[in-house]
């Protein structure tokens, strides 16, 4: 069998393989990060063998939690499909699914309202449109793009993402609001949150000035990035209307488990389901 040899030249390749994939940036940056984390573990000669694949695998046990091994044996074993070299793919750690999410990671409602307020105490009516945006419609922090002057008229909004198309609906208040901000801020067509040059804010911008909003707020740091808009969107939605399935249709997952993870409540909410079941009796 002929010995396989990791060299920078198959990382260039698997690099290219990957945009032609159409995977985005970040996923790009993180596999070949990981993928250079392995290189770099790798005997002088670079030859990949199950043996140290295995020992690889367990050096990260020492450094790392068992859910980022797994996402960095993803990416491993995606660039050993790559190299044909299926038979000597990883197993991925077994974890048990989360019952309840950490509260000191989840942004509650007041929080949400209280950022609105501190963004606006900021004179930041930009952050404070963005933030109902993403919170309201569900969006991810990168889809805020295609929240456009035209999609605002329209009602709604085409987003491509990662391969699939989907409509996100813009209800009537966000919809009204978000007109009125374009007529004050002269914006006439695309993009509605957009940089002084006229591109669309990236994520790097957007995170920054929501951290500026935390010490007003009176809230965590560790609960405040876009994301957790995203994930306070789909709380909200459940606890609604309890239909997964559509949540998933709006998140845009092909997976209902991927959308399961953004219905998890906390070990409090958990606490008051279990004393309105009033089974338990003094004695």
């Amino acid at each position: 069998m002929k010995k396989a040899i990791l060299d920078m030249n198959i990382m260039g390749k698997y690099r290219k393989y990957l945009y032609g994939e159409e995977r985005s940036e970040a996923t790009i940056s993180k596999y070949m990060r990981d993928i250079k984390h392995f290189y770099e573990y790798l005997p002088e000669n670079k030859i990949i063998t199950k043996e140290n694949l295995i020992a690889y695998k367990q050096s990260l046990s020492d450094a790392y939690k068992v859910t980022s091994i797994n996402s960095m044996l993803v990416s491993i074993n995606g660039l050993l499909s790559f190299m044909k070299l299926d038979t000597l793919k990883l197993k991925l750690h077994k974890v048990q699914r989360k019952v309840f999410s950490s509260e000191d990671r989840e942004l509650s409602k007041a929080e949400y309202k209280r950022l609105l307020d501190a963004a606006m105490k900021h004179n930041n009516k930009r952050l404070f449109m963005l933030i109902q945006t993403i919170c309201g419609t569900g969006i991810r922090v990168s889809e805020h793009k295609y929240i456009t002057v035209e999609s605002l008229k329209a009602g709604q909004a085409m987003v491509n993402n990662k391969g699939k198309s989907r409509t996100i609906f813009i209800n009537k208040k966000l919809k009204r609001m978000l007109l009125n901000y374009c007529k004050e801020e002269n914006i006439t067509s695309g993009p509605i949150f957009i940089t002084k040059s006229g591109k669309p804010m990236d994520r790097s911008n957007i995170w920054s000035a929501m951290k500026k909003l935390c010490v007003d707020a009176k809230v965590d740091r560790k609960k405040v990035f876009p994301h957790n808009l995203r994930h306070l969107f789909a709380l909200t939605y459940y606890g609604l209307y309890k239909d997964v399935v559509r949540l998933a249709d709006i998140l845009g997952h092909t997976s209902i488990e991927t959308t399961r993870v953004y219905t998890i409540t906390s070990g409090q909410e958990c606490q008051k389901s279990l004393m309105k079941m009033d089974l338990v009796q003094s004695y």
